[in-house]
């Protein structure tokens, strides 16, 4: 599947396969026929990656990280059943449990905190560039790596639009350039490794770049876990819904395929509530008010 799949997908699918064989190791066995797949032996898989503590820095895995490890032995083993290779799917009986969790993301005056302090150490202050720039266009982080001047082009109302194709899902968006945005790209236009490279951006690893983030987040005195996914979030959020902009529009811009996509990402702040309902009330207000006058 390597020629349909990005390498972040094909990543975690080879860290499956490491933990699969992992566990195979504690039973004390190399390998076993998929014949011998049951219902016992994803029930033991799950039991031990739960209880799994990797020997370095990282946590146990959470609920949500087990299940994705299983959903992905899943497809393997319902491929293996759909070629004829098993009589009946282990997995038939299984039911996956996910958590949901709350999409964090940066509220207008963090946002505002990380634009206005300037750093003058270089990796730094590119990190927060690329960070701002993700709040502003809605972009993942391997999308805003990839730009390069052919995805820049003037939009049916003559401003400049980044069109491009999402490497996860290659659905194609377009997005017109904020001018924060704009400024941004301008600012590395003449920058030595944007040259060699021919992207928009000089390029740094997703690793690099979130950890330097978490050193942007204690200067900035941002109590949350602050990473470039975030900055998606964000966009959604506080730069995109909190404004009045329609769900659909959002929708169009993240690169989804189903609102109910959008709906997962973009929650509705509480100040954007407010001024819902304080239009309401005052709706409410014009409306008793002429009733008592007529």
């Amino acid at each position: 599947m390597s020629e349909s799949l990005s390498y972040g997908t094909l990543k975690n699918y080879f860290t499956t396969q490491k933990y699969v064989k992992l566990f195979l190791i504690k039973k004390k066995i190399q390998d076993i026929y998929l014949s011998q797949l049951t219902f016992r032996f994803l029930v033991d898989f799950e039991k031990f990656l739960r209880s799994y503590v990797p020997e370095d820095h990282q946590k146990q895995m959470e609920n949500n990280t087990v299940m994705k490890h299983i959903q992905r032995l899943r497809k393997m083993v319902t491929l293996a059943y759909k070629m004829e290779w098993i009589d009946k799917d282990p997995f038939i009986k299984f039911k996956p449990t996910y958590i949901k969790n709350e999409r964090e993301f940066l509220s207008e005056n963090e946002l505002r905190t990380i634009i206005e302090k300037e750093f003058e150490i270089e990796r730094l202050e590119l990190v927060k560039d690329l960070f701002v720039f993700s709040c502003y266009t809605g972009l993942s982080y391997i999308d805003v790596m990839n730009l390069n001047e052919d995805n820049i082009t003037f939009g049916i109302d003559g401003g400049k639009w980044i069109i491009t194709n999402r490497q996860k899902t290659h659905n194609k968006v377009k997005i017109p350039l904020l001018p924060i945005a704009e400024e941004l790209i301008q600012k590395y236009e003449y920058h030595l490794k944007t040259k060699k490279t021919k992207t928009l951006f000089p390029n740094i690893s997703n690793q690099k770049l979130n950890s330097y983030l978490k050193e942007i987040a204690d200067l900035c005195k941002i109590k949350k876990n602050l990473t470039f996914h975030i900055a998606r979030h964000t966009f959604a959020t506080t730069v995109t819904l909190s404004n009045g902009v329609p769900i659909e529009t959002v929708s169009k811009l993240l690169g989804h395929s189903k609102i109910a996509t959008t709906q997962i990402y973009a929650r509705v702040i509480e100040r954007k509530v407010s001024e819902d309902m304080q239009t309401l009330k005052e709706k409410f207000n014009s409306q008793q008010s002429k009733s008592i006058i007529s």
